[in-house]
C-alpha cells in the first residue's frame, strides 16, 4: 500500500470530476489520460474526482475501472488528492475498488446509493454503516437522486457525520433548498466537507459557507473554475459575477447542444477532443457527437475561449 497524505479536513476547492478518456469499449486512451490529468493540474485545482458520473463509472468494465484507478494515481503522483467513486449495486465490487483505490495511493472514496433498489433512510445508513467499518481511505457521502432514486435526506448525513471516517458530502441534487438545510444540520461540523456537483450554483453556496465544487467545466478550464471559488470564498463579488457569467454560458449552450439527455458529456468530451487533449469516445449506451454537432460545438468553444 502506498504511502498517502491525510486529507485536510474540511477538504476544500475545485475537485474536478474528471470524465473517462476512452479509446474504444474496452481501452482507455491512455495518452489522452496522461494529457488530461495535467491539463487539469496545471489549471490550479485542489484534488481530482474519479469514476463519478462525469467519468461514465457505471457504463465501464471493472476491469477498465480498476485500471483507470491504477493509473490516474500514478500520473498525479501525489500532486493532489485523489478521490475514487466506488458506486455500484454490489457492495462486495464498491469494497473491491475501494481497496484497489487504497494500495494505489487515493486519498478517499465517494459512494452514492446503490441504484436499484429503493432504499429507505434506515436502510441507507446500514449500507452506508457496512462499507464504512470496512474501508480503509475516508469516505464521502454522493447525494445524486437524478440517478439513484434515493436522496440522502439530512438527518441522514447528520447521523452518518458521526463516523470518523465519513468526513463530506457530495451533492448533485441541484437543490438549493436541500443543501442549506444540510449546511445547516452540519453547522457545528465545521471538519466535515460540503460540495456541491453543479457548476451553476457552486459560487453561491461557496459564498453561503460551502467548501467547494466538483464541476465538470473543470476538465476543459480548470482555472477558470479555481477562479471562481477563489472569488466566492474571498467574497470578491464583482469577479465572482463576471466569471459565473462565462461558466452560465458554458452551460446554456456546451451543455445544451442537441436533444440528448447526456448532451452535458457529449459536450465536455466533445470539447478536450477539439482541443487536442483527447478521445470524445463514449461508452455504450451512449455515443458521442456526430459532425453537424461538433462544429457547433467548436464555434461555442471559440467563444468561451475568447472571454477567458
Amino acid at each position: 500500500m502506498k504511502t498517502i497524505q491525510p486529507l485536510p479536513l474540511p477538504f476544500r476547492g475545485i475537485v474536478p470530476p474528471m470524465i473517462t478518456p476512452l479509446a474504444d469499449e474496452n481501452q482507455l486512451d491512455i495518452p489522452g489520460l496522461e494529457r488530461l490529468i495535467n491539463h487539469i493540474i496545471a489549471g490550479g485545482v485542489h484534488g481530482l474526482f474519479i469514476l463519478g458520473t462525469t467519468g461514465e463509472s457505471t457504463s465501464l468494465s471493472y476491469d477498465i475501472r480498476h485500471e483507470l484507478v491504477k493509473r490516474t494515481c500514478a500520473i498525479v503522483n501525489g500532486r493532489v488528492p485523489v478521490l475514487v467513486g466506488i458506486t455500484d449495486t454490489a457492495a462486495t465490487e464498491s469494497l473491491r475498488l475501494a481497496d484497489t483505490a487504497a494500495k494505489e495511493g487515493a486519498a478517499a472514496v465517494v459512494a452514492a446509493p446503490p441504484y436499484y433498489f429503493s432504499l429507505g433512510q434506515p436502510e441507507l445508513i446500514e449500507y452506508y454503516e457496512y462499507l464504512v467499518e470496512r474501508l480503509s481511505l475516508p469516505l464521502f457521502l454522493y447525494n445524486m437522486p437524478s440517478h439513484t432514486k434515493i436522496v440522502i435526506e439530512p438527518d441522514t448525513v447528520k447521523t452518518l457525520s458521526q463516523y470518523d471516517n465519513i468526513v463530506g458530502l457530495k451533492d448533485s441534487s441541484a437543490n438549493n433548498a436541500y443543501f442549506n438545510k444540510v449546511m445547516a444540520k452540519m453547522k457545528d461540523r465545521q471538519d466535515f466537507s460540503l460540495f456541491v456537483g453543479p457548476e451553476e450554483i457552486m459560487a453561491e453556496t461557496v459564498l453561503l459557507g460551502a467548501h467547494g465544487g466538483v464541476n465538470g467545466g473543470a476538465n476543459m478550464f480548470p482555472e477558470l473554475y479555481v477562479k471562481l471559488y477563489a472569488a466566492a470564498e474571498s467574497g470578491d463579488l464583482e469577479t465572482v459575477k463576471r466569471l459565473h457569467a462565462i461558466v452560465m454560458q458554458i452551460s446554456t449552450k456546451m451543455y445544451s447542444l442537441g436533444q440528448f439527455g447526456s448532451s452535458y458529456l457529449k459536450g465536455i468530451k466533445g470539447a478536450l477532443s477539439l482541443l487536442g487533449i483527447c478521445s470524445d469516445y463514449m461508452a455504450s449506451p451512449l455515443h458521442r457527437f456526430r459532425e453537424k454537432e461538433r462544429e457547433i460545438l467548436a464555434e461555442q468553444l471559440k467563444e468561451i475561449q475568447q472571454q477567458l
